[in-house]
C-alpha cells in the first residue's frame, strides 16, 4: 500500500504540470505566515556608492559624465506561487523548501543588489485570493524605500503561459509587466492562457481517499505542505470561469479570465487600460515548444501588438534564444507530410537518432526489414511531437546522445527551435499587411524590439546570475530525490504514454490516452544540462524612479547580461545632429557610423556585503541565497572583444532568412584594459545594398567557470560526432555538490539600432 500510494503521489506531481512543464500552484496555512518582507532598504550610503562605481567605470570612457545611469534588473521571476516552483521546492525532487513572494523582495534588495524587478508569477495558477496578496507584497516592498530615489523598484506582473500543442497553435509565453501598482489602476485579476494549460491545472488526479491518505504515506515529515498543495488544486478547481464575450471590467471579481492567443491578450489588455509591457520570452527553448514551429505567424496586425510587444528576451535561466540556425527538426515534403531530416553539420535531429536506436536492435542492420522498421520509427518520433524520446521503448537519456541541441550555440536552451530563434524573428517581414510610417510611406511589417535577458528563476530569487555557484541553488536544477522514486516516475510515465507492453519496436504515439506532461518527464532528465544562473536587463535611466526605468525600456534604450553587470554602450553617431542610442530608429541614405563602449563586471568578493548580513542575518542570508550575495570587489573583468551582428530583413517575399543574418558580421578585439572598451565601425555598404538594416552588439568577456556550460558534456569521434554523454542530473546521478562548471564567455547583448534606407 505504501509503494502504491507513493507511486500516485509522483503521478500527481506529474500530472500537475502544465504542458510546458509548468503546473501551477501554490500553497497556503504555514507558507504565508513565513511571508513577511523583512529588513529595510539600503542605506544611501550603500546607493550612492554603487552609483559611483557605475559612473567612475563611464567617466573612463567619456569626457563627461553620463546623463543617464545604468541600472539592473530582472522582469522574469517566480515563487512557488506558481505550482512548477512548489513542486520543485519539494523534498522529494530535492527542493530545499516554499519561498513565498515576499523572499523575492529580500533577495532583490539584499542578495543580488538589483535596481528593479517584477515578480510573475504563472497566472494559470492564481486564484483571485493569491493575485490580492502578489499585489499586497509589491506595494509593501515599494513602501520601504523613498520613492523619489529608490533603492529598489518592484513592478506588479504576471506570466502568460500559452502552449500549443502543434505549430499551428503555439504561440509561447509572455511576461505582462505593469508599470501601475495602486488597486484602482491595475486589473482586477490577471489574464491566464486558458486552454490546455488551465485545463490540466483544474483537473482532478487523485480521489479524495488518496489525497488524505497520500502525505501521511509517501512523506510524513512533510504531510502539512503536501496536503496545502491538494487544497489549492481543490481552491483552483472551485473557481469559476469568467464567461466569454464580456468586457473586462463588467466580470465578476473571483472568475478565472482567459485569451487563448495573443489577439485576444491584447483585447483585455486594451480594456484594462494602462500602461503595460508584454514581453515574449524562452521562444526557442524546445521543452514544451513544438518541433517545425515559426514565429511567422505572429508578425500580423492582430496577433503582433508594438504598443505591448516592445522587448524580448534573448537569454534566460532556461537558455539563450538568440540564434538562428538553419537546421531543423522535421521538415515537410510538397504534400505537408512530416519527414526526418538527415543529420548536418554539428546536428542530430532526434528523429534520426530514434531509427539509428532501432537499427541498433535489428539481427541485420543493413537489411530492407530493419530499414522499414528504422522508417517507422522515424515517423513515429515526429508525431509525438515533444513527446518523441517515448515512442522508443526501454531507451536511458544517454542512449539519444546529444541529439536535438544547437551543440555552437552559447548556452542554448534545450532541443532548440531555430525557427523561433530571435535572429529570425527579426529578420521576418509581412508584406501582405504592411505599416504606413511618419512620411506616409507604406513599409513591410516588421518586429522591432529591444533586447532584454532574465533569470526565469523559480524560487523567489531575481538575479540569480551573479555569481557561479550553486546549481542546485540557483538554478532550475530538479530531480527526484531517490533512486525508488526515480524509477517509478520514469517507468510509469513511459507505460503510460505508450499504452503498450514495452518491447524493442517504436510504440505510435496515443495522444487520446496519455496526458500531455507524462510524456515529458524522460526529457526532464536532460534538462539538467540546460539550466543556467540567467541573465538580466540593464536599463540606461534618467534616475532610479520607477517612471525613469519605465521610460527607458519604452525607448528600448535597454541590454541584456548573461548575468554578469557589465556596461554597455552602443550609439549611431551620425543619424542626426545628436548621437542616438540603442533602441533607436532612423532613416537615411549615408554609410551608418556607431561607437560601442563597454566595461566588464566587477570581480565578485567570496560572501555577502556588511548591510546585507545586518539586516537580514547570516542565517536568513544562508537559506536565501547560500551565503552568497552580490559582493564586487574594486578589480572589472576584461572585455575581450565587441562582436557586431547584422540583419537584413526580407525585402521581398520569399527571401531565405539565413542569407540575411550576418553573424558575426564583424569582430572588434579589445586591447584587454580592465578600464575597458571603446571601437567604432561603419557600414560602407548601406548605400550601395539600399536595404533596411538593423545592427546589434555582444560585448564578449574573457571566459570562466559556467555552470552548465558544456551541458551533456559529450565525447567525441575523429569525424566530430558526439559518441557518448554524461547529463549533468538534477538528481544523485550527479552529486549534487557539482556544478558541473566549464569555461563560456560571458556577454551582454545590446538592443538593435534600426537604419531605414531612405529619406
Amino acid at each position: 500500500m505504501r509503494i502504491i500510494l507513493k507511486l500516485l503521489l509522483v503521478l500527481a506531481l506529474a500530472l500537475v504540470l502544465v504542458v510546458a512543464g509548468f503546473a501551477l500552484f501554490d500553497v497556503k496555512g504555514e507558507v504565508e505566515q513565513d511571508g513577511e518582507i523583512q529588513g529595510e532598504a539600503l542605506p544611501k550610503a550603500w546607493v550612492n556608492k554603487r552609483q559611483t562605481r557605475q559612473q567612475a567605470a563611464a567617466a573612463i570612457l567619456a569626457t563627461e559624465p553620463p546623463e543617464k545611469q545604468i541600472l539592473f534588473g530582472d522582469l522574469h521571476v517566480h515563487s512557488t506561487f506558481s505550482m512548477d516552483a512548489f513542486l520543485w521546492s519539494l523534498p522529494i525532487m530535492n527542493g530545499e523548501g516554499v519561498h513565498p513572494p515576499a523572499d523575492a523582495c529580500d533577495y532583490a534588495r539584499y542578495c543580488s543588489d538589483l535596481d528593479f524587478w517584477s515578480l510573475t508569477d504563472h497566472a494559470e495558477a492564481m486564484t483571485p485570493r493569491h493575485w490580492g496578496m502578489i499585489k499586497d507584497m509589491v506595494r509593501q516592498c515599494n513602501a520601504v524605500t523613498d520613492p523619489a530615489d529608490p533603492d529598489l523598484v518592484t513592478f506588479l506582473g504576471w506570466e502568460w503561459t500559452q502552449v500549443g500543442q502543434t505549430p499551428e497553435n503555439h504561440y509561447g509565453h509572455r511576461n505582462v509587466v505593469l508599470l501601475e501598482t495602486e488597486e484602482d489602476k491595475v486589473p482586477v485579476r490577471p489574464v491566464t492562457s486558458g486552454g490546455l494549460p488551465l485545463k490540466h491545472m483544474r483537473r482532478q488526479v487523485l480521489s479524495p481517499v488518496e489525497q488524505a491518505l497520500a502525505p501521511y504515506v509517501s512523506d510524513f515529515d512533510n504531510r502539512k505542505r503536501l496536503k496545502d498543495q491538494f487544497a489549492k488544486q481543490a481552491e483552483l478547481r472551485e473557481t469559476t470561469l469568467c464567461p466569454d464575450g464580456v468586457h473586462v471590467k463588467d466580470l465578476p471579481a473571483d472568475c478565472v479570465e482567459s485569451a487563448e492567443t495573443p489577439e485576444a491578450l491584447w483585447t483585455k489588455l486594451d480594456q484594462w487600460g494602462g500602461e503595460v509591457l508584454a514581453i515574449p520570452h524562452g521562444t526557442s527553448w524546445g521543452y514544451y515548444t513544438p518541433p517545425g514551429v515559426k514565429w511567422d505567424k505572429q508578425l500580423t496586425e492582430q496577433h503582433n501588438n508594438t504598443q505591448y510587444q516592445k522587448l524580448i528576451e534573448v537569454m534566460s535561466g532556461h537558455g539563450n534564444s538568440e540564434e538562428y540556425r538553419d537546421w531543423r527538426a522535421v521538415e515537410y515534403d510538397v504534400d505537408g507530410n512530416m519527414q526526418c531530416p538527415e543529420p548536418s553539420d554539428g546536428y542530430l535531429p532526434c528523429c534520426h537518432r530514434a531509427g539509428e536506436i532501432i537499427r541498433e536492435r535489428c539481427d541485420d542492420p543493413a537489411s530492407n526489414e530493419c530499414q522499414t522498421r528504422v522508417d517507422k520509427a522515424e515517423l513515429d518520433y515526429l508525431d509525438a511531437s515533444v513527446a518523441g524520446h517515448l515512442v522508443i521503448p526501454d531507451t536511458q537519456p544517454e542512449d539519444w546522445l546529444n541529439c536535438g541541441q544547437c551543440t555552437d550555440c552559447y548556452l542554448p536552451a534545450l532541443n532548440y527551435r531555430p525557427g523561433n530563434s530571435v535572429q529570425y524573428i527579426m529578420a521576418l517581414s509581412n508584406f501582405d499587411e504592411p505599416v504606413t510610417d511618419e512620411d506616409g510611406n507604406e513599409k513591410p511589417q516588421r518586429f522591432r524590439f529591444g533586447f532584454i535577458a532574465s533569470s526565469d528563476n523559480h524560487a523567489s530569487q531575481p538575479g540569480t546570475g551573479y555569481k557561479e555557484t550553486g546549481r542546485h541553488k540557483n538554478t532550475e536544477t530538479f530531480g527526484p530525490a531517490d533512486e525508488s522514486t526515480r524509477q517509478n516516475f520514469s517507468d510509469k510515465a513511459k507505460r503510460k504514454a505508450s499504452n503498450k507492453e514495452e518491447g524493442a519496436e517504436s510504440i505510435p504515439f496515443d495522444r487520446k490516452n496519455t496526458h500531455y506532461n507524462l510524456f515529458q518527464y524522460a526529457e526532464s532528465e536532460r534538462l539538467g544540462s540546460y539550466f543556467y544562473t540567467g541573465g538580466l536587463v540593464a536599463v540606461h535611466s534618467a534616475g532610479r524612479q520607477r517612471e525613469a526605468v519605465w521610460d527607458a525600456m519604452q525607448r528600448k534604450e535597454v541590454y541584456g547580461t548573461s548575468g554578469d553587470r557589465m556596461l554597455l554602450w552602443f550609439d549611431l553617431l551620425n543619424g542626426s545632429e545628436s548621437e542616438l542610442p540603442m533602441g533607436s530608429e532612423v532613416v537615411m541614405k549615408k554609410a551608418p557610423k556607431f561607437r560601442v563602449r563597454a566595461v566588464g563586471a566587477f570581480e565578485q568578493k567570496p560572501g555577502c556585503p556588511p548591510h546585507s548580513i545586518d539586516a537580514l542575518g547570516e542565517e536568513r542570508l544562508d537559506y536565501m541565497c547560500g551565503g552568497e550575495c552580490y559582493n564586487p570587489s574594486d578589480t572589472r573583468k576584461v572585455i575581450e572583444r565587441v562582436e557586431v551582428v547584422r540583419i537584413q530583413p526580407q525585402a521581398e517575399p520569399g527571401e531565405d532568412i539565413g542569407d540575411l543574418i550576418e553573424d558575426p558580421w564583424k569582430v572588434l578585439p579589445c586591447d584587454g584594459d580592465s578600464a575597458g572598451c571603446v571601437v567604432e565601425f561603419e557600414d560602407e555598404n548601406f548605400g550601395d545594398e539600399a536595404r533596411d538594416t538593423l545592427y546589434y552588439v555582444r560585448a564578449i568577456q574573457a571566459p570562466s567557470p559556467t555552470i552548465n556550460a558544456d551541458q551533456l558534456r559529450c565525447e567525441y569521434d575523429e569525424q566530430g560526432n558526439c559518441t557518448k554523454v554524461d547529463i549533468c542530473y538534477g538528481d544523485e546521478r550527479t552529486d549534487l555538490e557539482d556544478d558541473c562548471l566549464a569555461p563560456a564567455a560571458e556577454r551582454a547583448w545590446s538592443s538593435p539600432i534600426f537604419v531605414d534606407y531612405g529619406g
